[in-house]
């Protein structure tokens, strides 16, 4: 087009930049859940099931600091849910990295997501890996 008329912006566009970064806080959040299960068990002893495991995972106290990464994902799942009533734009794309790049915050010194996201990143390369993952994805498309 010209430059008096330049291409509008492709959903599609939106909908694969978001659906990068949703992956690849899907792996940190199963890294995440690897590394503190590792840790679980190392101070608590090996878990016997799968089961148990899950509900270790969504009810016990140690693992619930991962809970704010779980939501950002259903977020994000939602946002990318083929059947969603509005169409994805930049806006809604450039939040959902803000909220990322929020959370992905560590600091040794602070409390729930921020303290635990610390340690691990202390004590799992793999954690840095994966978070060395999402970050690429904050930068804009293009």
């Amino acid at each position: 087009m010209t430059e008096n008329n330049p291409t509008p912006p492709n959903p599609e566009d939106f909908r694969q930049r978001l659906s990068a970064l949703r992956d690849a806080m899907f792996d940190l959040h199963k890294t995440l859940i690897d590394s503190e299960r590792a840790s679980y068990e190392k101070t608590f002893g090996p878990i016997p099931s799968p089961n148990q495991f899950l509900q270790l995972l969504t009810r016990d106290p140690w693992f619930a600091w991962l809970q704010p990464l779980s939501q950002l994902i259903v977020t994000m799942d939602v946002a990318l849910d083929a059947k969603a009533k509005e169409p994805l734009t930049a806006t809604a794309v450039d939040a959902l990295v803000a909220q990322t790049r929020q959370l992905l915050v560590d600091n040794e010194n602070g409390d729930g997501f921020p303290h635990n996201y610390y340690d691990a990143l202390q004590r799992d390369p793999d954690v840095v890996l994966a978070h060395a993952a999402v970050a690429r994805r904050f930068k804009p498309a293009g």
